[in-house]
């Protein structure tokens, strides 16, 4: 059984993958921004949790599946946009964290994540 504490996380990330629908508009691309926060929502405890805590396997696991998805331009940038977007939204997120992501989950990006990317380069 879950405990409080993943019941509580799983609920904000519920609440927040919801309302980031009405917000954050989906790209014209192949992979909606939608499908790309569900599968990074585990990611979220993570970037918004303790020092030392380590990254979740279902985290990497979902970065790795969206790096692998997103193999045209306008899917990268989408992708882009959205996590753009959404690290914007989400209160306590720890910036180093988030732009370390990807390399700590062995998915070698050319670019850093963080709220200030422009997309479209």
């Amino acid at each position: 059984m879950a405990t409080p504490l993943v019941l509580q996380v799983t609920s904000v990330v519920l609440v927040l993958i919801l309302g980031f629908g009405e917000i954050i508009p989906l790209a014209e691309a192949e992979i909606p921004c939608g499908s790309v926060q569900i599968t990074v929502a585990p990611c979220v405890a993570y970037l918004t949790g303790p020092a030392g805590r380590p990254i979740p396997a279902p985290c990497c696991n979902g970065v790795k599946r969206i790096n692998d998805q997103a193999k045209s331009t306008p899917d990268r940038r989408s992708v882009c946009t959205c996590l753009k977007n959404t690290s914007l939204r989400i209160p306590g997120l720890n910036l180093p964290r988030l732009a370390a992501l990807p390399t700590n989950c062995g998915v070698n990006l050319p670019y850093k994540i963080s709220p200030n990317i422009d997309c479209n380069k």
